[in-house]
């Protein structure tokens, strides 16, 4: 591990990759601040110009934007009352209450100190359980791969919004829309409709972008989207007391616990560990009653939390090449546009880029501590930008990407289509999340499955012969039967009245 992270600062210090990590943490809090818009719609956004980036640099600026997001998302939950992120939403519980009390500044600062102490620490969580994890799926073959795959969309499918068939209707269509284009192994045209530009498939920028960025602004448009300015609370001092201090320890390390294990889970992320933490915090004080009236540990346990989640997602989407999240699947997306298939062997084949993110995270988490404490009055003059300014460039740099990836004006019109799609069903309380994770893996699946059917001479039971494979599959069950026995009790009695 040692020279991995050698390796890594030497790549993660050189000039050029300072300078993207700056940026994408700069316009991570910048984004962060600005609710409606998030790292999901930027990264998706700047995924067309990743093209021209080295495969490090633009994973570097990247990650930078997804976990600065956290750390500007908890300023605007703590001066505003408004989240920037949705992990952020926790803040807002006894966050404003402090800056109600002109306590902003110390709320601020320990949110700050909390996600960097979390950021740091799970950034070495990745250090040394990446190639632990990474050493252990390399005894994984096709029959294994295609039941995790399996696992990670029921698991996303049923944690997200909590409602199963919405999720699993998402999943499967982001598995179909994966499909589109020729089959590599029989030379069959699936779903392309005679239209020659569907033969290569859709490319995921294009559907990204779309699903995100072009819906988003499609619900800005709204002329209900309120434009008054915000009541921002007056900052004060951003030096905490001992006692704050004091107060705050144990909740950090519980919160950056908690986060850590959460953000390794598919479909469980930043936003599920900060609730679980302020559940956490909420049960082991003495007082509770202090919660929601201003508590110090509400803000350090769940901003430690949503942090240290933020870095070990990393863990499963680049050892195994299965996101966590609809965020880190547009990071595996990334990678896929420059040729490289997350997995095992990447900590082998591609060390720099490996160990230069993971030094690069380091850095970054430093690099917010600078940005957000003594820059907070900066930040809080850009929360007075206009919607209706934002918005516009958003599209225009949206349409741009999109057109650049292959000058096809009809991918432009497929992201608008994927734009109104994206709109519709976020109205209808359908999550993106299972969708997007659906069509990064669905390909994945699709070649896994064939592979261990092809090993077993069209056998299935490969899929239940293997332990690992099995016991995916039987996590896999375990998920749906957990919220499929409760529904069928509950509706049990209204059948029989209805007989």
């Amino acid at each position: 591990m040692l020279d991995g992270l050698i390796l890594g600062f030497q790549v993660a210090l050189s000039l050029d990759n300072l300078l993207y990590c700056f940026i994408g943490v700069t316009l991570g809090t910048f984004i962060g601040m600005l609710p409606g818009v998030g790292p999901l719609v930027t990264i998706a956004m700047l995924l067309p110009m990743t093209y021209g980036l080295s495969p490090i640099a633009s994973m570097i600026m990247l990650a930078g934007i997804y976990y600065g997001a956290s750390y500007g998302g908890s300023s605007t939950a703590i001066l505003v009352n408004l989240p920037g992120e949705s992990s952020s939403v926790v803040t807002c519980i006894d966050g404003y209450q402090m800056a109600r009390k002109g306590r902003a500044g110390a709320a601020l600062a320990i949110a700050a100190i909390g996600s960097f102490v979390a950021g740091c620490i799970g950034t070495f969580g990745i250090a040394l359980f990446a190639p632990m994890l990474g050493r252990a799926a390399l005894a994984f073959g096709p029959a294994e791969y295609a039941s995790l795959i399996v696992m990670a969309l029921v698991a996303t499918s049923v944690l997200v919004q909590g409602a199963l068939v919405k999720g699993l209707l998402m999943a499967l269509l982001g598995i179909l829309i994966g499909l589109v284009g020729m089959d590599v192994n029989s030379g069959a045209m699936r779903f392309t409709f005679g239209l020659p530009s569907l033969m290569e498939g859709i490319d995921f920028v294009v559907v990204a972008v779309g699903t995100f960025a072009f819906a988003e602004i499609i619900r800005e448009l709204r002329p209900t989207k309120d434009e008054a300015p915000h009541q921002v609370v007056a900052v004060g001092s951003l030096m905490p007391t001992a006692e704050e201090l004091r107060q705050s320890v144990k909740p950090i390390l519980r919160g950056t616990g908690v986060g850590m294990i959460c953000g390794v889970l598919p479909g469980i992320g930043a936003t599920v560990s900060s609730f679980a933490s302020y559940i956490l915090e909420k049960r082991c004080a003495k007082d509770p009653s202090r919660f929601g009236q201003g508590a110090i540990e509400g803000v350090a346990g769940p901003e430690s939390a949503n942090n240290a989640a933020s870095q070990t997602t990393f863990i499963p989407t680049l050892t195994l090449g299965v996101p966590g999240s609809a965020t880190m699947a547009l990071m595996l997306g990334a990678l896929m546009i420059h040729g490289i298939t997350p997995g095992p062997n990447i900590i082998t084949e591609r060390p720099s880029l490996f160990w230069g993110l993971v030094a690069s995270m380091w850095i970054g988490n430093l690099m917010l501590v600078i940005l957000n404490l003594p820059l907070i009055r900066l930040w809080i003059v850009l929360l007075k930008v206009p919607y209706s300014w934002l918005f516009p460039m958003i599209l225009i740099l949206s349409c741009l990407g999109i057109y650049t990836l292959s000058n096809e004006p009809m991918d432009v019109l497929l992201g608008a289509g994927f734009g109104i799609f994206g709109y519709v069903v976020l109205q209808l309380g359908f999550s993106l999340a299972p969708f997007i994770l659906g069509l990064v893996l669905g390909p994945m699946l699709e070649e896994n499955l064939r592979r261990a059917l092809l090993i077993s001479h069209g056998d299935p039971r490969i899929f239940i012969e293997s332990p690992i494979s099995a016991g995916f599959l039987l996590a896999s069950a375990v998920m749906l039967a957990l919220l499929v026995l409760p529904a069928v009790r509950r509706s049990k009695p209204h059948l029989e009245q209805e007989a």
